[in-house]
């Protein structure tokens, strides 16, 4: 059912979208635990952060935030180590994403990496954002019975699904 209504979805319109996330059932035992999560306030508090170091770097381009990035600053903010140019050489061929997707993920990679106060991004900050373009059509094709449900914590802290 949903890879048919998927299916009536254009890839153009795809590529559009920035963050493609499955959300699960929440399990009973995860809801009735008595361990917190982190509070708002401190999440409100790293985003808040994470804005400000954004408006800070992107202000003199007239621009406030990674979304607005264009390809000259993606060039200049969004440089990429060894690994995670595999990473992106990886997801291009094997996923068939779109240039559109590329630099996407370079935009969100850079949030993510804002998010963790990291000054360069990362592999993991790569990894998880390429995690988040599960809608695009060749990944649908590609790992229809491969998705997994359960998370692994990264080199620089966070986390992302896997």
């Amino acid at each position: 059912m949903i890879q048919r209504y998927l299916a009536r979805i254009s890839g153009p319109l795809l590529d559009r979208i920035d963050l493609h996330i499955q959300v699960p059932a929440v399990r009973y035992k995860e809801l009735a635990q008595e361990e917190a999560g982190e509070d708002s306030a401190g999440i409100r508090g790293r985003i808040l952060a994470a804005r400000e170091e954004q408006f800070r770097r992107l202000a003199p381009f007239g621009l406030y935030c990674n979304a607005q990035m264009t390809p000259r600053t993606l060039r200049r903010f969004c440089k990429l180590d060894a690994e995670s140019e595999k990473q992106m050489e990886n997801a291009i061929t094997k996923l068939g994403l779109s240039a559109r997707a590329y630099d996407r993920i370079l935009k969100v990679s850079r949030t993510i990496a804002d998010l963790l106060g990291n000054e360069k991004i990362q592999a993991c900050h790569v990894s998880e954002a390429i995690q988040y373009r599960t809608l695009d059509r060749a990944y649908w094709q590609f790992t229809s019975k491969a998705r997994g449900s359960c998370c692994f914590k990264c080199s620089c802290g966070s986390w992302s699904p896997r």
